[in-house]
């Protein structure tokens, strides 16, 4: 059984402490030395971060989110004690947690970090597949020359490293495929490393709910129960061709997931599917004037990421959320990819009319999707004659926001602050 000790990364051998440095920090697998595939996952990522740029604190319950009328973005694992939850309402987390400390979200500062982890992670890998901010897959498989030590010392190292240089902590999960190191990055949480091997993988995950596999969310969970499909250990006795007649090629995916069994790569080239940006409002509004100025304003953050990541899309998304917490999405595809605010707001705005009917609001959101690259965007339209004057005016203004900053120039419509 391979077994090293994760602070001074000397091997180690059957004792419980590292015999070394005699730290207790000692990990232990049959498949150690031969597993590649790993799922890094920053601990309570924005929460952390304003931790160590805030050192009073420390050993405080921290959540980090909106107003009273906002969801909570991330809490530290003190606020999760007493059962604060990501996406859960500010005012929900704050009766559960009186006391806490609450810092607002500085997206551009959590962005910062992400790419010094990032970094670090390309040291290790060119295969790294970023699937947010914090948190990706790495494949080290071929390192183990470059680096002197296998892919789970190298993990170990690049943890600690992440630790002194970022101020911050990553738990590590590392297993055969990706959707076990997925699971495994969850189980030693926070600063933990955890490995599932192929041997075992079939019979660790017999006892766990459907609800673990990736996709199976709360509607599909009740279905899946409603069939008799509870547990994992349901689908590893089910035959296959009998799930695949039921749910097609999900039943085909989920039976192999029940066995442990993934063939997906680690795709450092992962396309993006969206780009987006919505508001949760101090209170609820069911005018469309308030309503269309917040929509600018989304618009604008939209175009903005577009433009940053070179990028574009042709299908426009609205996201409303009701004062009952309801959820409704509207789309428009576009005849042409674009990163223009002016399009990306106009498009929306169509849809925004539509659900003006005296409901309230309390979120509004703005999505753009079918993503390209951004040579594609915006082609001369033979129709508007003066589409191509508004885009320039727009490319106009992001240059003298890019000189003097967001607030240089702003568009009549965000100046009407009447509700």
């Amino acid at each position: 059984m391979g077994a090293f000790c994760r602070d001074c990364l000397n091997d180690a051998g059957s004792a419980g402490r590292c015999p070394h440095c005699f730290s207790p920090r000692v990990i232990r697998h049959d498949e150690l030395d031969t597993l590649t595939i790993c799922h890094v996952d920053c601990d309570a990522f924005y929460a952390t971060i304003e931790k160590r740029d805030d050192p009073s604190l420390a050993d405080k319950p921290l959540i980090v989110g909106g107003g009273k009328r906002g969801v909570v973005s991330t809490a530290c694992y003190i606020a999760r004690t007493f059962g604060v939850r990501s996406a859960m309402p500010m005012f929900e987390a704050k009766r559960l947690c009186p006391h806490a400390a609450v810092v607002r979200p500085n997206m551009d500062k959590y962005a910062g970090v992400s790419r010094q982890v990032r970094a670090l992670m390309l040291d290790l890998t060119p295969q790294v597949e970023a699937i947010s901010i914090d948190e990706a897959f790495m494949d080290l498989a071929g390192t183990q020359r470059l680096h002197g030590m296998s892919a789970a010392k190298a993990l170990a190292r690049f943890s600690a490293k992440v630790e002194k240089e970022l101020g911050i902590s990553v738990s590590i999960g590392l297993a055969a495929n990706k959707f076990l190191a997925k699971i495994a990055s969850d189980l030693d949480k926070p600063r933990g490393f955890a490995v599932i091997g192929k041997a075992e993988a079939a019979r660790f995950l017999a006892d766990k709910p459907v609800a673990i596999i990736f996709g199976v969310g709360k509607v599909a969970a009740q279905r899946f129960a409603k069939d008799g499909f509870h547990k994992i250990s349901d689908l590893q006795r089910a035959d296959e061709h009998d799930l695949m007649r039921r749910y097609g090629a999900e039943g085909q995916r989920l039976w192999r997931l029940a066995r442990g069994i993934d063939s997906r790569e680690v795709d450092p080239i992962r396309e993006r599917k969206s780009v987006s940006a919505e508001n949760t409002f101090d209170r609820d509004i069911a005018s469309f004037r308030p309503l269309e100025r917040r929509l600018w304003a989304a618009a604008e953050e939209v175009s903005e990421r577009l433009k940053e990541k070179r990028l574009c899309g042709s299908t426009v998304t609205l996201k409303l959320k009701t004062a009952d917490f309801r959820i409704l999405t509207r789309a428009r595809s576009l005849e042409r990819p674009t990163q223009l605010a002016d399009k990306i707001f106009a498009a929306s705005r169509e849809l925004l009319v539509r659900e003006i009917n005296g409901t309230r609001y309390r979120l509004l959101g703005v999505g753009v999707s079918a993503l390209d690259d951004a040579e594609a965007a915006d082609p001369a339209d033979l129709i508007d004659r003066g589409a191509e004057r508004r885009a320039n005016v727009e490319r106009a203004m992001d240059r003298v926001r890019g000189k003097f900053g967001h607030e240089a120039v702003v568009k009549g419509l965000a100046l009407d602050e009447k509700e």
